[in-house]
């Protein structure tokens, strides 16, 4: 006899070991957390031979508990039944005391009052145990139930305990995975939302480029018409020498529109773009004047290449003027880059008649040129030997281009 009992307690043993393993296995592969707590019911129930097995969920702002899932209870339980997180009800004092409350026969207890669709169910005896958190308040109770008054052993309390650990675990699983998504959901919106706005504001910088690009041509145009009928040589000079600025600005949208919408621009392309067209922009016969340019990739932000550029022009508009009484020469813009020193050497120099720089002196455009070079946080230099030779120092971005939107 003792040899068959023990038996069918190894047996039993064995049998809530392999549900308690198989349950484990599903609940971290399952996604759905009501659907981890409806099967955590069945299995719970099925090892310990009873009909009834609830999950009960504690809901702070109400101070009660849920049945959220269960197996066994007709219509009307699930979902819908609660009881106080107290000790008045066995799901209540295990909650409370967070140990396992053990109830052979309910009618005896006469210090708990039950709820009362155990009386439909007729409900006689209970087990709960409670559904511990890793972090935070518990999560509710596991709760056995039976028709029959019933012993339940140190076995069935660990089986139980095991169950609601595991549960525990797979709860919390479930619910970092939950956060999880609705976090990367939320970040997903928002990185849409980030990309619409940055669109929004390209298409509107590209917008305001072209306006400002299209003004400037418009000015030029009127310039240029005004120039036609200037009278007098310093006046002419008056006229062409705005021209040559309003140029020079327009090329810094041209470039800017060739380049996409960017925080920076390639200083290096910019005068070469800009030291193309300055040879048209001079009034007198320049046929055997060269103009040359050679540029490193510089990246500098729109204030530091429309001050620069403007520099450039109206030093390149000098030599023309001025350094070539002959009308023969040429005329070096070079751009380097100087890393070691975090600065770029911009050198505009002709092998002319040379200039001599008098004190305070703004002939030629030499006082705008120095004001321009301070404005960018630079230096300018003048050296006249075998012509003359401006050498512009000025602060170079950490930071290269960005590359050109598609």
């Amino acid at each position: 006899m003792a040899s068959r009992r023990l038996d069918r307690d190894v047996e039993r043993l064995l049998r809530q070991q392999a549900a308690l393993a198989a349950f484990g296995s599903y609940a971290f592969r399952e996604p759905v957390l009501q659907n981890i707590l409806t099967e955590a019911a069945r299995v719970c129930a099925d090892g310990l031979a009873v009909p009834f097995c609830k999950i009960c969920r504690y809901r702070k702002a109400e101070n009660d508990l849920l049945i959220e899932a269960g197996h066994g209870w007709q219509a009307g339980v699930v979902g819908l039944v609660v009881s106080q997180a107290d000790e008045t009800s066995p799901q209540g004092r295990a909650y409370i005391t967070g140990l396992p409350v053990i109830i052979p026969n309910l009618e005896q207890a006469n210090d708990v009052v039950p709820p009362a669709f155990y009386g439909r169910h007729g409900i006689v005896s209970t087990v709960d145990v409670i559904i511990r958190s890793l972090d935070g308040e518990p999560y509710g109770v596991l709760e056995i139930d039976n028709p029959t008054q019933h012993t339940y052993d140190q076995h069935d309390v660990d089986f139980l305990t095991g169950f609601a650990n595991v549960l525990a675990e797979a709860v919390a699983t479930v619910t970092r995975n939950e956060l999880l998504r609705v976090t990367t959901a939320k970040m997903a919106v928002l990185v849409a939302e980030k990309d619409r706005l940055l669109a929004e504001r390209a298409m509107l910088a590209q917008e305001l480029h072209h306006r400002v690009r299209n003004n400037l041509q418009f000015v030029r145009s009127m310039l240029t018409s005004h120039l036609q009928h200037a009278s007098g040589e310093a006046e002419r000079a008056s006229v062409g020498a705005m021209i040559r600025r309003v140029t020079t600005l327009g090329q810094v949208y041209e470039q800017l529109l060739g380049s996409g919408p960017a925080r920076t621009v390639d200083l290096g392309a910019y005068l070469q773009s800009l030291c193309e067209n300055l040879p048209s922009l001079q009034e007198r016969a320049i046929q055997e004047i060269k103009l040359t340019c050679t540029t490193e990739t510089v990246p500098a932000d729109l204030d530091t290449v429309t001050a620069l550029g403007m520099a450039v022009a109206e030093l390149v508009s000098n030599s023309y003027t001025h350094a070539f009484p002959d009308r023969r020469g040429t005329i070096r813009v070079s751009l380097l880059r100087s890393r070691p020193t975090g600065e770029a050497v911009l050198t505009v120099a002709d092998d002319g008649a040379g200039f001599v720089e008098k004190p305070g002196s703004k002939r030629h455009g030499v006082g705008l040129v120095r004001r321009l070079v301070q404005q960018v946080r630079g230096t300018a230099e003048l050296y006249s030997e075998n012509g003359a030779a401006w050498t512009l120092r000025f602060p170079v971005l950490a930071v290269d281009p960005m590359p050109q939107v598609v």
